[in-house]
C-alpha cells in the first residue's frame, strides 16, 4: 500500500487496512524503479512488487508522468504501469467515478444500462455547466452546498446558510466565472448520533457510506462507514476537516 507519508489526514486509516490486508505500507522512498519493475527496498534487498495499492491521486503518483514537482510519487511507476510489470489497483484515472459532476447523471446512466429508473432518487443536483442550474445556483446560493466537482476531503465547498455575505459574494463570483467546475445540492438535515466532546456527550452530525461488493453477484456488506462532524453544528464529516469515524452495526439481517 502506497502512502503519501504520516502527515496525511488518512494516515492511520493506510495503516489499519495495511495490517489487516497483510501487506508492506510503504511511501515513495520505499520503492524504486529498475529496468525489471517496481522494487520495494528491505532489509535483504530489493523485492518485487507486483501490485500496488496506492492512496496518492492521480497527479502526484509519478513525477516522471504528471506532476514534476511531486515528492511522494515514485519516479517511473506509470511506465511500468503501462507496460503491465506492475498492477496498481485503484488505476489512474478512476477518479472519474468521483468526479460530482456525475452524480447528476446517475439516473439517466441506470436507466440507460438497466431500461429501468433507479429504485432509490439521487439528491436533487444542480450541474452549474448547464444555464438553467446555474441561474438556480446564483439566485438561491445562500440555501445551497455548493461543490468543486474535483473536489475532495471537504475542501472546495460552501454551505450556504452557514456562510457568511462576504463568503457566498466571493463563491458566486467563482461559480460565475468557471461554472462548469461547480455543482450544488439543497443543504440536507442529517442525523445525529451522541459524541464523546471535551464538553461531554453531545450530539454531532452524521452519514454513512455503504459498501457495494460486486463478483459473481451484487451484495452489500453488512455494516459501512459511518463518518461522524465532531465540530459542532458542522455538516462536514471529512477527516480532513476534523471530522472522526463511529463503528456501524447490523443487528438484524
Amino acid at each position: 500500500m502506497l502512502t503519501p507519508g504520516q502527515y496525511n489526514s488518512a494516515y492511520f486509516e493506510h495503516t489499519f487496512l495495511a495490517d489487516r490486508m497483510g501487506v508492506e505500507l510503504v511511501e515513495a522512498q520505499d520503492l524504486v524503479s529498475t529496468a525489471d519493475g517496481v522494487m520495494m527496498k528491505t532489509t535483504q534487498g530489493l523485492r518485487r512488487v507486483d501490485v500496488v495499492y496506492r492512496r496518492i491521486d492521480d497527479a502526484f503518483l509519478d513525477p516522471l508522468a504528471f506532476d514534476p514537482t511531486s515528492m511522494i510519487g515514485v519516479p517511473g511507476l506509470f511506465e511500468h504501469y503501462r507496460a503491465g510489470r506492475v498492477t496498481i489497483v485503484n488505476a489512474p484515472g478512476t477518479g472519474i467515478a468521483d468526479d460530482k459532476s456525475i452524480y447528476s447523471y446517475m439516473p439517466d446512466i441506470i436507466e440507460f444500462y438497466t431500461g429501468r429508473p433507479p429504485l432509490l432518487k439521487n439528491v436533487q443536483t444542480y450541474n452549474c455547466r448547464k444555464p438553467a442550474d446555474l441561474a438556480y445556483v446564483l439566485d438561491h446560493m445562500a440555501e445551497l452546498v455548493v461543490k468543486e466537482v474535483h473536489g475532495s476531503g471537504g475542501y472546495g465547498m460552501l454551505v450556504g446558510p452557514m456562510a457568511s455575505k462576504a463568503a457566498i459574494a466571493a463563491f458566486r463570483a467563482k461559480v460565475k466565472a468557471e461554472p462548469q467546475r461547480y455543482i450544488a445540492q439543497p443543504t440536507l438535515a442529517l442525523s445525529t448520533c451522541p459524541t464523546l466532546t471535551d464538553q461531554g456527550i453531545a450530539p454531532r452530525h452524521l452519514d454513512l457510506r455503504p459498501y457495494v461488493l460486486f463478483g459473481d453477484r451484487m451484495r452489500l456488506t453488512p455494516g459501512g462507514l459511518t463518518r461522524v462532524a465532531l465540530k459542532k453544528g458542522s455538516l462536514v464529516v471529512n477527516s480532513s476537516q476534523g471530522g472522526g469515524t463511529k463503528d456501524t452495526w447490523v443487528l438484524e439481517d
